[in-house]
């Protein structure tokens, strides 16, 4: 029964690894038809994508807390189907506010599947065949991040934008089916504990007030949000030591290197990769003229190297030191960001193929071997908590991401539509920002060499 149920959970948990970045990556390859149907300027249209990522990144811990004590799966199910629902409303947008509203709901179910899959599979896996499963799942991430593109540019060319989030429906309903019919397990191991919702609400504050506060910069806005933020960080820190049930228990970043360092690590990747799908998307599509389906074909080199590697990069990580193959990742991916700085108008589709590529390679010996590293390194009663943490990390370093882009895009072009009179401004702002990226990265090296070794 125990084999059958690591089966069944593998596959439900990877279907629904497959829906979110695949819905992510899809809707950004939609992104300048989307804009052009709206009238959204640059700016405006960042908050399609950073809308998921802020709310997403702002309920992950709760949510993985919540799922701690009252179970995994029910929270699981209640995930998939709150973005089966924001999907088909999303569709149906008759706006761009009704559009990046229903992106915000949709990024409350995206929080719920992405703090509970992964602690499932860690709840069923032991050491010795987690990496292996976190590999698999992984790669359903990358699958998800590879068809997307090509497969969101196809249907935005030939059957319009909207017809992108009616595609997560069906592949939603069918892991409803799985769970309900073939997934009878239930995990609750903090079965009693309470919900530190005085906790989580000043952490949500925290958290909107900083990447929201971010995006606005340099704004008077901006700068009183970011520091509201930090005064909310402290105070979260405050409250968090002494509370009996804290819902981010802070003994897990003091007394465990392992899982403090690994999370940094994450935070640093994520801020410092996630916009460059959006900002070469854009390039294809502005400054080199190609349509949405070859644009996305182009953008298939990093999600299919890294879909191919995770399987083979998470069973390394159960036999050698995850902190040597992330390291190594985050290496090469700073090498690609570093080599993306050099972009211009007469940079060929070859050498952006080329980058994404390695940038793949970099993703798939970080991503895996550093999860296995995280997840192994907590209890198992705080096995939601720390999916929840290191979604968390992935969630917010995106919206920072995507934040400092809108921060440089609004510096160097202002709230207008992207035309050719702006496409010298465009370059610029993109060099820039790779610039700042690879040195981010190369910051994260220290953190990922620098973590310790797992207990086995």
């Amino acid at each position: 029964m125990q084999s059958v149920s690591k089966k069944v959970a593998l596959f439900i948990t990877t279907l629904a690894g497959f829906l979110t970045p695949f819905d992510v990556s899809s809707v950004n390859i939609a992104l300048p038809t989307i804009g052009k149907e709206f009238s959204m300027d640059a700016i405006s249209l960042n908050w399609v994508t950073t809308a998921y990522l802020l709310s997403s990144a702002t309920f992950l811990i709760i949510f993985g807390r919540i799922a701690d004590i009252y179970g995994r799966k029910r929270i699981f199910s209640l995930g998939i189907s709150i973005f089966i629902v924001s999907s088909l409303a999303m569709s149906l947008s008759i706006s761009p506010l009704m559009l990046i509203l229903f992106r915000l709901i949709q990024g409350i179910g995206g929080a719920m599947i992405a703090s509970t899959s992964i602690a499932i599979l860690t709840c069923i896996f032991p050491l010795g065949e987690r990496g292996k499963a976190l590999g698999l799942n992984s790669a359903s991430i990358y699958v998800g991040l590879s068809i997307g593109p090509t497969l969101g540019g196809i249907i935005t060319q030939y059957l319009g934008w909207r017809i992108i989030f009616l595609v997560n429906v069906p592949l939603g309903l069918a892991a409803l089916f799985l769970i309900y019919n073939y997934l009878r397990v239930e995990w609750c191991d903090a079965k009693g504990e309470r919900v530190d919702y005085l906790g989580s609400a000043i952490y949500g504050f925290t958290l909107i007030a900083i990447t929201y506060g971010v995006s606005i910069l340099p704004s008077t806005e901006g700068i009183g949000l970011v520091l509201a933020g930090f005064i909310g960080l402290f105070a979260f820190i405050r409250y968090e030591s002494s509370a009996t049930d804290p819902v981010l228990n802070l003994k897990l970043f003091k007394g465990n290197r392992v899982f403090a360092l690994s999370n940094l690590a994450a935070l640093i990747n994520y801020s410092s990769t996630f916009a460059v799908t959006f900002l070469i998307s854009l390039y294809l599509q502005y400054i080199r003229g190609l349509d949405p389906w070859n644009a996305g074909l182009i953008m298939l080199c990093s999600p299919l190297v890294q879909a191919f590697l995770s399987p083979f990069t998470g069973r390394l990580s159960d036999r050698m030191e995850p902190r040597i193959l992330s390291t190594a990742g985050m290496a090469i991916t700073t090498l690609g960001l570093a080599l993306l700085t050099t972009i211009g108008e007469g940079t060929s589709e070859a050498i952006i193929a080329a980058n994404l590529s390695l940038l793949g390679l970099g993703f798939a010996l970080f991503v895996t071997p550093n999860t296995n590293a995280i997840m192994s390194s907590v209890e198992k009663k705080f096995l939601g908590v720390a999916a929840g943490t290191l979604s968390t990390m992935r969630q917010a370093g995106m919206t920072l991401s995507m934040g400092f882009a809108m921060l440089v895009f609004a510096l160097y072009i202002g709230r207008i539509e992207i035309t050719p009179t702006y496409y010298p401004a465009f370059l610029a702002s993109l060099r820039i920002m790779f610039v700042v990226f690879a040195f981010l990265c190369a910051i994260g090296i220290i953190a990922s060499a620098s973590r310790g070794k797992v207990k086995r």
